[in-house]
């Protein structure tokens, strides 16, 4: 059976699928940023954040959009608080590792010169940590928009209904497109991140 591509309707479901990501993306960055920063500067809080965190990467993501159902019904915001939790994971990992790499000597050196504990942290700690930070965002962007597909399975809508409709239709091209357009999605959202990264740590 012929089908033809309605490229108003593949915007918009372009759209919803790009709002959820970004919206989880931010969500878990700020949460992910602020867990691993407590967990690498509160050792008595270290090891549960960590343990959290590392069950989180291990669930799949559609037990974790599943959860969310009955919690939260079906629509944007399981599949956002679900896509949150899983971006949160990797920024978390990465942002304890990255506080903990920063060496001794420059931590001694500041606090030499008379800093605070917070000017130690934004003037010192967060520079040197912001690569294996960042490095930690864009893994979670590639994952949550890898999984932001079975978002259609709970109703949220996005270039993941492309691929069940194709599945259930016997649709390939339908299946295809979305596939393609989420892997374009993917593509640019590395593409920006990585400049965003670049100009960044030039400015440092």
């Amino acid at each position: 059976m012929h089908w033809a591509v309605n490229w108003a309707d593949l915007a918009s479901h372009a759209y919803a699928y790009v709002v959820l990501a970004a919206a989880a993306l931010a969500a878990g960055t700020v949460s992910g940023i602020t867990l691993g920063a407590l967990a690498s500067h509160l050792r008595s809080l270290r090891a549960p954040i960590l343990a959290l965190g590392n069950i989180a990467r291990v669930v799949p993501s559609l037990a974790v959009l599943t959860f969310m159902l009955p919690l939260f019904g079906v629509g944007f915001l399981p599949a956002f608080v679900a896509l949150s939790l899983l971006a949160t994971a990797p920024v978390l990992i990465n942002t304890d590792l990255a506080f903990r790499s920063v060496p001794a000597s420059v931590l001694d050196a500041a606090k030499g010169v008379g800093m605070t504990s917070q000017q130690q942290l934004w003037r010192v700690e967060w520079p040197l940590a912001f690569p294996i930070v960042f490095a930690g965002v864009r893994t979670a962007s590639t994952e949550v928009i890898g999984s932001a597909v079975l978002a259609s399975f709970i109703g949220a809508g996005g270039l993941g209904e492309y691929i069940t409709t194709g599945l259930q239709a016997n649709q390939p091209a339908q299946l295809w497109l979305g596939v393609i357009s989420i892997g374009a999605i993917a593509l640019v959202a590395e593409a920006v991140l990585g400049a965003v990264q670049i100009r960044v740590e030039a400015r440092a």
